[in-house]
């Protein structure tokens, strides 16, 4: 048997394929600490698809125990909160064979210490159990997210999402509370956490997403996705996130009229699977292009004119805007997609609040203007987002001894 320490992973999703944000990070994070420790990984498999990638994580890990979660049954379920005066998040993620799963890992096999990703899975982490260390990554302040969705829904959606902010803020609290220590994936977001929890503010930490820069990287060669003299716009991400449906939406019928009769062959192509109904519906536009799941999302990242990121709610890091950026394409991003990302504004990424703003850029881009920004984008990507820089700030915490 190994001599290395053993050690409790427990994610909401199952971390592979790493083909959105939350699973790009635990991902790495699930692999750099498999390096250092035995995992016992604990998630939730929330798409039938990705059943198949079981094999890929129990090669990583000493164990896995993964619970089938039916994304409408867990919707109803979570309705149990407003009975309870929960968050709807805790109900969303209940399994009590995952209960029975940690307390066995716990009594058989002399785990002791546990890495939580996403606050709802801290449910699963029992405060009777001896434990040597508890870390938890929150990634992002949700509770500020659905903040900022109460804002932009009607009632009764409105006080729905009012209530869930309120309500997980005060779970997260109590979790940072228990634990020994809590990371977000940015300064920002940890700042956010300690103004909002001042009692656990010498606790709270983050480390730096990474981008897998051999991978996304301008060095490559492919053959252009686009149609033959399209000067394209690329937006890409999961197209069933309400962010990112609101972003997309938002750029077609308030940018795009702006430069239809200006740019000959402009098209905006929308990448990223399970695009929802308001998002088919633009295709009705000759000019926006929706291309569903694709295998690959860099082809369309190098032949694009630009990267777009017109994102009006968000918390965190937007990783699309790092790997556009570390395809050296120039990005347009909203303040609230820059978030967390200290980028040079009109060096390294062009800002837009406004439809003119960012009109505006994608004219200058065509103009000529702004010739080196996609390089120096890569740069900063290069410079301040490595997953071997990172995380090793994660397993320091997990080892500290003196805090047991």
């Amino acid at each position: 048997m190994s001599d290395r320490p053993a050690l409790l992973f427990l994610c909401h999703r199952i971390p592979f394929p790493p083909d959105k944000g939350d699973k790009i990070r635990s991902w790495h994070l699930l692999r750099h600490l498999a390096g250092r420790f035995r995992v016992h990984l604990g998630t939730f498999v929330d798409d039938p698809q990705d059943w198949q990638y079981l094999p890929r994580l129990e090669d990583l890990c000493e164990q896995v125990h993964a619970e089938p979660l039916s994304p409408a049954r867990a919707t109803l379920r979570s309705l149990r909160g407003l009975l309870t005066g929960e968050p709807l998040t805790l109900p969303y993620y209940a399994s009590r064979r995952l209960q029975r799963w940690v307390r066995c890992q716990v009594a058989d096999h002399g785990v002791d210490r546990v890495m939580v990703y996403s606050s709802a899975m801290a449910r699963f982490v029992p405060g009777d159990l001896p434990w040597r260390r508890r870390v938890i990554d929150f990634v992002d302040v949700d509770s500020d997210k659905w903040r900022q969705y109460a804002q932009r829904h009607a009632w009764p959606r409105s006080w729905i999402y009012r209530r869930e902010g309120e309500r997980l803020l005060a779970w997260d609290r109590r979790v940072a509370q228990a634990f020994d220590a809590s990371l977000f994936v940015s300064a920002a977001e940890a700042a956010l956490f300690r103004r909002l929890a001042p009692e656990v503010a010498e606790r709270v930490g983050f480390y730096n997403n990474g981008v897998d820069s051999d991978y996304f990287s301008p060095a490559h060669d492919f053959d252009d996705p686009y149609p033959p003299g399209s000067r394209a716009l690329v937006f890409t991400g999961a197209m069933d996130y309400w962010p990112n449906v609101d972003a997309v939406c938002w750029f077609v019928e308030e940018v795009m009229p702006r430069l239809r009769e200006r740019v000959e062959g402009l098209r905006f192509c929308i990448v990223g699977a399970r695009p929802d109904e308001r998002v088919r519906r633009l295709e009705r536009h000759p000019d926006v292009l929706v291309t569903g799941r694709v295998p690959d999302v860099r082809p369309y990242l190098a032949h694009a004119l630009a990267a777009v990121a017109p994102m009006r709610v968000a918390r965190g890091v937007q990783n699309k805007v790092l790997e556009a950026m570390a395809m050296a394409r120039p990005v347009l991003v909203s303040p609230q997609g820059l978030d967390g990302i200290e980028a040079a504004v009109g060096e390294e990424v062009l800002l837009g609040e406004t439809p003119d703003a960012f009109a505006g850029h994608v004219l200058a881009l065509l103009a000529g203007e702004h010739a080196g920004m996609g390089a120096a984008a890569r740069q900063r990507v290069l410079q301040d987002f490595n997953w071997d820089r990172s995380l090793p700030s994660v397993t320091a915490l997990l080892d500290a001894e003196e805090a047991a």
